[in-house]
């Protein structure tokens, strides 16, 4: 398809405006705000299932398990969809099993209701991803950064909001309420989003070629593993954080617990910066920089005082989030031929390494401690910053 052609079906999303990168902000928050809010419920659904945080933290984050089986599909059939309308559609089908989740009469229905939540999710996702990289052209690293600062949003607006709606109604019963976010979600993708005709994709003999072809490259690899180790300490920290929390020496309530998540206040605010960092300084620098900040933040983690486990779970979210960005706007840039697979490839990777963490980091701290989880996440990122440092432009990646 020529470039006139392809500007008739489906012309360039002209500049990101204020705007534009608010919507696809919000977007994003309602595409993932149920992988995170659950997460401010943990301990009360602990105790309502009665099971230990490392099973109820594996159950909760079986959602990611979905959201890597889902990134891959989408990647592979992706080819004929119309991302407008998928989108729309996998936010509308997300709602069932949510709603569903209300009434899960055991820990084993509660886990496979979230990895099907996940499957929806990571179509929805990878497929918002795609359309960004394929219509937003050179501000592509701007339209991700703000899509990823929705998802930032997501675990401090989604934290909150679950947090005071299960202490209204109970933490099971809180999923209807995001049950209709998630139909709000579906609502606005099909007012707002431009409808646009797939890019060509030559591809050649199996579906998997695709998949052969980028992780053949070094470079993508790197990125992949990058992505792994991010959520890997993400899920590691986040999951089990409440736990102590609610323990002596703080002994916090679940609203208390709530408000400890404006942490991520700041991360909605440093995440747009990725874009122009990226540029400025190179994803090598943006992705090391960032993942130092959040292990320092993991130290303060250690310090029994309230003020000191805040700001470190802030520098946590701060690093993580945007080294997040980093690495998704650059699997964008340097994937060569189908971009949709890379996509998917990078966010399996990714929700791969949520799931992992949550069960390695979930086994530490009931078997060792606090202190062993987070050494165990501190080696997960510490690797990541090692990694990052290797990234480089497209023109010399």
């Amino acid at each position: 398809m020529t470039d006139l052609a392809r500007s008739a079906v489906a012309p360039a999303m002209p500049g990101l405006s204020a705007n534009r990168s608010l919507l696809i902000a919000v977007i994003g928050f309602l595409t993932l705000v149920d992988l995170f809010a659950t997460q401010a419920i943990l301990p009360s659904l602990a105790a309502s299932y009665g099971v230990k945080p490392a099973q109820i933290g594996l159950a909760a984050n079986a959602s990611t398990l979905g959201m890597a089986i889902s990134g891959l599909l989408v990647g592979v059939f992706s080819a004929n969809i119309e991302r407008k309308r998928a989108v729309a559609l996998s936010l509308l089908f997300l709602s069932v099993p949510t709603a569903a989740l209300a009434f899960a009469p055991n820990l084993t229905v509660f886990a496979i209701l979230r990895v099907v939540q996940g499957l929806f999710m990571a179509a929805a996702f990878t497929l918002t991803l795609t359309h960004l990289a394929e219509r937003c052209e050179v501000r592509t690293a701007h339209a991700l950064a703000a899509y990823v600062t929705g998802v930032v949003a997501s675990n401090l607006i989604g934290r909150l909001t679950a947090a005071f709606v299960a202490s209204l109604v109970g933490a099971e019963h809180s999923f209807l309420f995001f049950a209709l976010l998630n139909l709000a979600g579906a609502a606005l993708v099909s007012v707002a989003l431009h409808r646009n005709t797939p890019e060509p994709m030559d591809r050649k003999g199996r579906f998997w070629n695709a998949w052969l072809e980028h992780l053949s490259d070094p470079a993508l690899r790197r990125t992949f593993a990058i992505g792994f180790l991010i959520l890997f300490g993400f899920i590691g920290v986040f999951t089990y954080v409440g736990f102590v929390l609610m323990k002596p020496p703080l002994s916090l309530s679940m609203t208390a617990l709530g408000l400890v998540f404006l942490v991520f206040l700041p991360s909605m605010i440093t995440t747009p910066m990725a874009g122009s960092f990226v540029r400025k300084r190179g994803p090598g620098p943006a992705a090391a920089g960032s993942l130092l900040v959040a292990l320092f933040g993991l130290g303060l983690l250690l310090l029994p005082n309230l003020y000191a486990v805040v700001a470190g779970l802030t520098l946590v979210g701060v690093g993580t989030f945007f080294a997040q960005a980093v690495a998704t706007g650059h699997v964008g840039r340097i994937a060569r031929g189908d971009k949709a697979a890379a996509s998917g490839l990078y966010l399996s990777s990714y929700y791969c390494g949520g799931l992992a963490g949550a069960a390695v980091v979930g086994q530490l701290f009931d078997r060792i401690g606090w202190s062993a989880a987070v050494a165990g996440v501190f080696a997960a990122l510490g690797l990541a910053a090692l990694l990052g440092v290797k990234l480089a432009p497209p023109e010399i990646a």
